[in-house]
């Protein structure tokens, strides 16, 4: 069990989903989580499961998408709780699923972009100088596996701002490997969240395939699944894990019997 009394850390996302299951997991060892989102009733709620198990959380409602608003972020973070040690840069959107690559908008790729990738660069921005002047901590930003592979799905802008989080993440990683900070991406497969729950339910049989197709296991990933290795990367277990991407989706789909 992860030791993360006296630990603060900051999760981006928070309000639902793979978000609010490392808050959950963060809080259930000891540490002090500041909850990022935009929605302030499904925040609030997280809040109170996490006080509820006798934990310690506060809420910042939080647009990543401005830069204003990301440094308000962690200055709120550090004004509250006195530090910040690590933070889970896990907010972001599905972008335009089923879309091929040249029907997609350029609204839609700038604000796909915009908020999975260059929201992690902003995020990063405002936290690793707060983490450093806590003597050192992690950061883990949350790719997916379609930052590995390409997307079968119709969702370039998705992939791509995903393989930019990966590329991101081990610069960031080989940057501050002498500071005492690490940085690590978790990489999740098809995980139940209420990202990807409504395609489950809408589109039961496509989505079964899919499944088949990107995970050997053939199962939907459970959000604790994905909150583990997160917290696992935040600890002292991983202290010499930096600048890697971490599949979690049930192994790869290769055998031919």
């Amino acid at each position: 069990m992860h030791d993360f009394q006296n630990k603060v850390f900051l999760v981006t996302g928070a309000s639902s989903g793979l978000g609010a299951a490392s808050a959950r997991k963060l809080a259930g060892f000891g540490a002090k989580v500041a909850l990022a989102a935009r929605r302030a009733d499904k925040t609030e709620a997280v809040k109170a499961e996490i006080e509820a198990a006798g934990g310690e959380a506060m809420v910042v409602l939080t647009d990543i998408n401005d830069s204003a608003a990301v440094d308000a972020m962690v200055a709120r973070t550090v004004d509250h709780f006195g530090r910040l040690d690590g933070a889970f840069n896990n907010a972001g959107v599905a972008g335009t699923p089923f879309t091929p690559t040249a029907d997609i908008t350029e609204e839609d790729w700038h604000f796909t972009i915009s908020t999975n990738l260059s929201s992690v660069w902003r995020c990063m921005k405002a936290q690793i100088p707060a983490i450093l002047k806590s003597g050192g901590g992690a950061i883990v930003n949350n790719s997916s596996m379609y930052g590995l592979i390409g997307s079968e799905i119709g969702h370039a802008a998705y992939s791509a701002s995903k393989h930019g989080v990966i590329g991101l993440t081990k610069s960031a990683a080989i940057d501050y490997a002498q500071s005492g900070l690490r940085v690590n991406a978790v990489c999740p497969g098809f995980c139940h969240s209420e990202m990807v729950d409504p395609y489950v339910e809408a589109e039961a049989e496509m989505m079964a395939k899919v499944i088949q197709r990107t995970s050997a296991m053939n199962r939907l990933g459970e959000s604790d699944e994905v909150a583990d290795v997160v917290a696992w990367l935040l600890s002292s277990a991983s202290s010499f894990v930096n600048g890697a991407a971490i599949p979690i989706e049930g192994g790869p789909t290769s055998k031919l019997y």
